[in-house]
């Protein structure tokens, strides 16, 4: 009870200085809760409208939604409508319903803007039946009633300004067509993001399957009394005869499969943005280690004193882990109320880009504050318990000397031995890192390279503090004169506090520079592909990856001032090999022959254009090593929803390659003698080329030409390389968003250690004082010490990332990016953005060392 009492009076009599690290918690736990309340919220808005939009029953085409890669690329699998008539025979049916929906659809404005969402959500074209309104209702206007009327969400409408009367396009596969807006729908279920456009079932029917009398599944409702499993037997039975193979499944089958479906992604953004809490949370306990040993080494005197009157080791050494419990579970609580006002404005957000997300559906799982707390309370007394073991080794005669607490050379002896150790063995796998002749082995090497180079600069931090620090103190400090030289002198004092301090902002700046040396390789590398291997002038594509519907690819070969058009279409088959062996679903890439102009793919055997001969094809490399393939091999490719072929291998073309890597072609004629016109899939991406003189004339003709379908873009080679360099950055510039929050707790780490480092030195700043030192000299000391050390951090983060993502390049050049580009603008930003850190970081400690009172400093014991 007594170390209890002890340890509440020293925390609330210390709780300015605690809070800085209380900071470091509220943050770590805010950023982790935050992201679990946000993925929570997520999948009960999703799991809301699954179940809001499935039937008790859905009977749907065997292939249908098996395979997200085949998303618009073949025209939509369909049920001929005397399917639903025999369903609603079936025992224990109370009704059924046709359902035609199409979600590879493009809707755009009068002025050919795309009304889709921004967030990559798709857009869905369907009929206004029982079903949709459950989800949603018509608040104004009226249900479509014919062929040219439509009715649009409200989201849509109010996001992009639609309002009745307007007219609206629809681009599906089949063709487009213009609607008149005849009717508003509000959703009585949060949509996440996704433009929802209604037409009556016949034009649906027609305009987005290309055939009456089709649906795109059934709906059936069972009969009171019967459940959805023996709902699902009797219908099964029922379609035990039809022409096509069906799948009948519950409504709990449905909400599992397209929970499954998204559960990928969601994972994905779960895990990631977890991550970098990590990476905050690890920052944080340099914060929080600092600031127990700089309190315990301030109450040396003190702790001398309770060792002197009887208090044991233990009494003393719980006495600073009861602080630091304190402080974890305040921590804690805090940042888990952060924790939901962080994933709010996650929401708010994600809304603000396309995606909505109803604070009505904000979930708060029992577990997420358990995670919380436990988390920041474990993280915080670990943090502290070498502290606490400190300053239970304090003797009672410690009583008698000033504060703090000697060194320990054979610490400093061992803890220099173990940093070299990790060093070199992290560094001696990032070497085997770019030596390494497989992907995986290297990734292994890398990973384990990040770790221990990591470890091994945060353990020898402090033995490089007296080298580094000195250098930096050559090169910005001396030119200050004796402010200077007491600035290194102070940031030299206690070379483990400087290499603490210096390590937080280490770990967010060396993966800000790995990042950076990785993304700007990669556009270096892509560019010097696209410059040496694509020939073609202009590339016309989606970038939400919608295939190009025939109606636009028609636009495309009818453009003026080409050259050429190369159409682009991806098959599976299944290969049978020479030696009787099968691949399955082996990807092919059908195109027309002037595919080999537009991408200058390199061959180790035979010649490029050979494959796209009659009955012809080629392999990659790899694969024809793998399974003993030589040219003049005969193929049998069994084509899916095609014919057998007998092809002739012609070509086998070079790995060494990014664009098309290990890619097996074909002509598109040949494709075509194989496969029906109505199985073929859409092209994936088109290619051109201008004639003779006439790139400008036919590079703005071509923009204009497609200027009706707002979902494809045209670009030159300069556009795309630009938009590389573009979505690279946004990229970069994401994630350095999330690591700014370790960057955060690392500045105020900085602040944290010059405000106990202020305290600490209170009788000497006093004595300074006395002897002349001004104010305004004083301040400019104190920012000195913090600018030097945040570019020690500096230092470090940046040498140590460059060297992370070189050894990454090194990794990437196996896929063939092969460019090292080491962005030196970027890091030279970050170095000299560090000083301005360290300057900011300065600016209350410095203030508070000004203002003290020069006789009571003095006083100070």
């Amino acid at each position: 009870m007594t170390v209890v009492k002890t340890s509440l009076r020293n925390f609330f009599s210390h709780k300015g200085r605690m809070a800085l690290s209380g900071v470091a918690v509220v943050l770590s736990v805010a950023f982790v809760c935050g992201t679990l309340v946000f993925s929570d919220t997520m999948t009960t808005t999703f799991d809301r409208l699954f179940n809001t939009t499935a039937s008790d029953v859905r009977v749907s085409p065997k292939n249908a939604g098996n395979d997200d890669s085949e998303w618009g690329r073949k025209p939509q699998p369909t049920l001929p409508a005397a399917n639903l008539a025999h369903v609603e025979k079936a025992d224990g049916v109370e009704s059924v319903e046709g359902e035609v929906s199409n979600d590879a659809i493009t809707v755009a404005d009068a002025d050919n803007d795309n009304l889709g969402s921004e967030t990559g959500a798709p857009t869905i074209g369907t009929n206004w039946d029982r079903l949709e309104r459950k989800a949603a209702e018509i608040t104004t206007g009226h249900e479509p009633r014919g062929p040219t009327e439509v009715v649009i969400d409200a989201d849509a409408a109010d996001k992009h300004g639609v309002e009745i009367g307007d007219k609206i396009r629809t681009i599906a596969d089949p063709g487009s067509f213009t609607s008149e807006v005849v009717g508003i729908a509000t959703f009585k279920i949060t949509n996440p993001g996704a433009t929802i456009v209604y037409f009556d079932t016949a034009t649906a029917q027609k305009k987005l399957l290309g055939k009456p009398d089709v649906y795109s599944s059934i709906n059936v409702t069972a009969a009171s009394g019967v459940s959805n499993e023996e709902l699902k037997a009797t219908v099964e039975k029922s379609a035990a005869g039809f022409t096509d193979p069906v799948k009948v499944q519950t409504k709990d089958e449905v909400v599992k499969e397209n929970k499954d479906d998204l559960g990928g992604f969601l994972d994905v953004m779960k895990y990631a943005m977890l991550g970098f809490a990590g990476i905050a949370v690890l920052v944080g306990i340099f914060l929080i280690v600092n600031t127990f040993s700089m309190l315990v080494a301030q109450r040396t005197r003190e702790l001398g004193l309770l060792r002197a009157i009887g208090a044991g080791r233990r009494q003393v050494n719980r006495s600073v882990l009861v602080e630091a419990l304190l402080l974890g579970v305040i921590g804690s609580v805090l940042g888990v109320g952060a924790g939901i006002g962080i994933a709010v404005g996650l929401m708010k957000l994600m809304g603000a880009v396309g995606m909505e997300l109803s604070t009505s559906d904000l979930t708060i799982n029992a577990a997420t504050p358990v995670i919380g707390i436990v988390l920041g309370v474990v993280v915080t007394v670990l943090a502290a318990w070498l502290p606490a073991r400190r300053a239970g080794k304090v003797s009672p005669m410690a009583a008698l000397r000033e504060a703090g607490t000697p060194g320990d050379r054979r610490a400093g002896a061992v803890r220099t031995t173990l940093g070299l150790l990790l060093t070199l063995a992290g560094g001696g796998l990032l070497f085997l890192t770019a030596q390494a002749d497989e992907a995986a082995d290297g990734a292994m090497y890398l990973a384990g390279g990040v770790v221990l180079s990591l470890l091994g600069f945060i353990v020898f931090a402090p033995v490089l503090a007296g080298l580094l620090v000195r250098a930096l103190a050559a090169g910005v400090l001396r030119i200050f004169g004796p402010v200077g030289r007491m600035a290194e002198r102070n940031a030299l004092r206690n070379p483990r506090r400087t290499g603490a301090t210096a390590s937080a902002l280490m770990i967010g700046l060396a993966l800000v520079a790995c990042l950076s040396v990785v993304g700007s390789s990669m556009v270096a590398s892509a560019t010097e592909e696209l410059d040496k291997s694509v020939g073609a002038d202009f590339i016309i594509q989606s970038d939400m990856g919608q295939p190009i519907v025939p109606e636009a690819a028609q636009v495309i070969d009818d453009a003026p001032h080409m050259e050429h058009v190369t159409h682009y279409k991806a098959l599976d088959a299944d290969l049978t090999l020479p030696d009787g062996e099968t691949v399955k679903e082996y990807g092919l890439t059908a195109a027309s022959k002037t595919y080999a102009q537009d991408l200058r793919t390199e061959t180790v055997h035979g010649e490029l254009s050979d494959a796209y001969r009659k009955n012809s094809m080629s392999v990659g490399e790899d694969f024809a090593k793998d399974h003993g393939l030589k040219v003049g091999d005969t193929l049998t490719v069994d084509f899916e929803d095609g014919r057998t072929a007998e092809l002739t291998l012609r070509t086998v073309t070079s790995s060494d390659t990014t664009l098309d890597a290990g890619a097996a072609y074909l002509s598109l004629a040949t494709a075509n003698d194989y496969i029906e016109p109505g199985d073929m899939p859409r092209n994936d991406i088109m290619f051109g080329k201008a004639a003779d003189g006439q790139e400008e004339a036919a590079y703005a003709a071509l923009k204009k030409a497609m200027d009706p379908y707002p979902q494809y873009k045209v670009r030159d080679q300069t556009d795309f390389k630009q938009e590389l360099k573009d979505q690279v950055g946004q990229m970069l510039n994401l994630v350095n968003g999330l690591l700014a929050l370790a960057i955060i707790v690392a500045v105020l780490g900085v602040v944290n250690t010059l405000a106990l480092s202020v305290i600490e030195r209170t009788r000497e700043i006093g004595l300074v004082r006395a002897i002349g030192l001004s104010r305004r000299q004083l301040r400019r000391m104190i920012r000195l010490e913090s600018v030097v050390i945040a570019l020690f951090g500096a230092l470090l983060g940046l040498g140590l990332g460059m060297a992370w993502g070189t050894a990454a390049q090194q990794l990437l050049a196996l896929e063939g990016l092969k460019v090292l580009d080491i962005p030196w603008p970027t890091i030279g930003v970050v170095f000299a953005g560090s000083a301005i850190v360290g300057l900011f970081a300065a600016l209350v400690p410095a203030f508070r060392a000004g203002r003290m009172n020069v006789l009571n400093a003095i006083a100070t014991e």
